[in-house]
């Protein structure tokens, strides 16, 4: 008969001690600046109609971005300093390589950039995508307050050391393919982030959690 409390599981339970055990002795996930060599481009365009979910690259490899909101069908768009989000394929196979099944859009990235190191862009440096879209960086990292499944199986995740966010500049069309240029090296600082919002990620890696 099924288990009425599965919370009370003992095999459960036993389980979840060796995926936090594994988590505190695996090496953290991080990618090598080298490995950033093909042209800068956008690989694959995710989106989700909620929020808290992995996102899927959209059906027709295209989609609207919106100024001063993001991508038009994803849940996560709205008038703050995230408004959309970035995630380099190259960071993707890391994680693969810690033998992950995991893809594009599952780390919950809008945009899977490649050939572009993101983690050396500072915050205020503004990035052409293809022809309209103008996007400027406003947080590097993110804070996880629950560890997801992926932490779990391979000891950390790579969003929260490698995604990156921005506010929308400017608005259009993007594709899959589009180019992404650097149009302005940024000075650390973007007027779009929250004060808290930087101070929560500062104080993170001061303790070594981010």
């Amino acid at each position: 008969m099924p288990q009425e409390h599965l919370t009370d599981n003992p095999i459960l339970d036993a389980a979840k001690r060796e995926l936090a055990e594994r988590s505190q002795t695996i090496a953290p996930l991080r990618t090598a600046s080298n490995a950033y060599e093909a042209p800068a481009r956008i690989v694959s365009i995710n989106t989700s109609a909620h929020k808290g979910t992995r996102k899927s690259p959209v059906s027709d490899g295209h989609d609207t971005v919106i100024e001063q909101f993001g991508l038009a069908s994803d849940a996560h768009a709205g008038h703050w300093h995230r408004q959309v989000s970035f995630l380099a394929a190259e960071s993707i196979q890391t994680a693969q390589h810690r033998g992950l099944d995991v893809h594009e859009g599952d780390f919950g990235e809008n945009f899977t950039t490649q050939g572009i190191n993101l983690l050396s862009l500072p915050l205020g440096t503004q990035l052409k995508i293809g022809n309209d879209v103008l996007v400027e960086i406003s947080q590097i990292g993110k804070v996880c307050h629950t560890r997801c499944a992926i932490y779990h199986l391979a000891g950390d995740c790579i969003f929260p050391h490698e995604g990156i966010f921005g506010v929308v500049l400017r608005g259009g069309e993007v594709h899959v393919g589009d180019d992404i240029q650097t149009v302005k090296l940024g000075n650390g600082a973007c007027s779009f982030t929250p004060a808290e919002a930087l101070e929560e990620i500062e104080q993170a890696r001061r303790e070594e959690t981010l």
